[in-house]
């Protein structure tokens, strides 16, 4: 389940229907503008040239690679957990809009994996620097996860 760890992130934002409206969702599958909707995951699927006319704001959840955690040397090949790195990046048209976004999906991602039972059995948040971007125009903060996530979950043996 490790290395799916980036659509837990996303279910997760998808549960706060504030920050889907302030994303552009009227419903699920639609938005406020006609565009598609603005939470992706890896990438925003559009080609280069059209890259800079994606409307504000987004976020893109992103899986940026994975480390067994080998607790000890007792053990063989690899344990059970392992360390997921997710980015979730933010770009807003303002400082004051990009603090408002990356606090929800903070407070978003916190309260999800109180109360939801996932693979992710805990995790250490950081925050890069907030940057300004003038191709596209806008500003950006990534908000780093590194999740400890049980990487066999869904393949546990069955007791007898």
């Amino acid at each position: 389940m490790s290395l799916a760890t980036d659509s837990i992130f996303i279910t997760a934002l998808q549960t706060n229907d504030e920050l889907m409206e302030d994303l552009g969702y009227i419903e699920a599958t639609q938005t406020t503008d006609g565009q598609p909707p603005r939470l992706y995951n890896t990438a925003v699927p559009v080609p280069d040239e059209e890259l800079f006319n994606v409307p504000l704001p987004y976020c893109i959840v992103y899986f940026d690679g994975l480390e067994n955690d080998q607790g000890s040397k007792d053990e063989r090949y690899e344990s059970e957990y392992d360390k997921v790195n997710i980015g979730v990046q933010v770009v807003a048209k303002t400082p004051t809009q990009l603090h408002e976004l990356t606090q929800k999906v903070r407070n978003t991602i916190l309260d999800y994996f109180r109360n939801n039972s996932t693979a992710v059995v805990d995790y250490d948040f950081s925050a890069e620097a907030i940057l300004f971007e003038d191709m596209i125009p806008g500003y950006l903060q990534t908000l780093r996860y590194m999740c400890y996530s049980l990487n066999n979950k869904e393949n546990e043996p069955e007791e007898d």
